[in-house]
């Protein structure tokens, strides 16, 4: 090595690294609001007070959220309120099914749905 000769440093590079595809977003649940329990447990305490509902279950599925009504622990729910939010624009996201799998109020609006569970049969004589 000559004292005129310019010292040449060797840099270790790392092989480019392959860039991965962006992940999709994880599918958001789908799920009820404060709002909407508020008016959902409304309802349902209510029927407990009168005796008539004991129990109930919340599913939250990745495509809709169930809340199940119960008149014993171990039966089958005896309603179903479902948000769905794929029908919002057709159908509403609201319904309420009865446990024949009858629907019997779907709409846009949860409160109207839920009128459904309040009403009375009236007796004529």
């Amino acid at each position: 090595m000559l004292e005129d000769e310019p010292i040449r440093l060797s840099l270790r590079r790392d092989p480019p690294a392959v860039a991965e595809p962006p992940k999709p977003p994880a599918p958001a649940r789908i799920s009820f609001n404060r709002d909407e329990l508020r008016e959902i447990l409304n309802v349902y305490g209510r029927q407990v007070a009168e005796g008539e509902w004991r129990d109930y279950a919340i599913d939250i599925l990745k495509d809709k959220a169930i809340f199940s009504i119960f008149r014993r622990t171990s039966e089958v729910p005896i309603y179903r309120i479902e948000k769905d939010p794929k029908l919002a624009r057709k159908q509403g996201a609201y319904s309420v099914i009865a446990a024949t799998g009858l629907i019997l109020k779907r709409g846009h609006d949860l409160s109207r749905v839920l009128a459904v569970l309040d009403r009375k049969l009236k007796l004529v004589n």
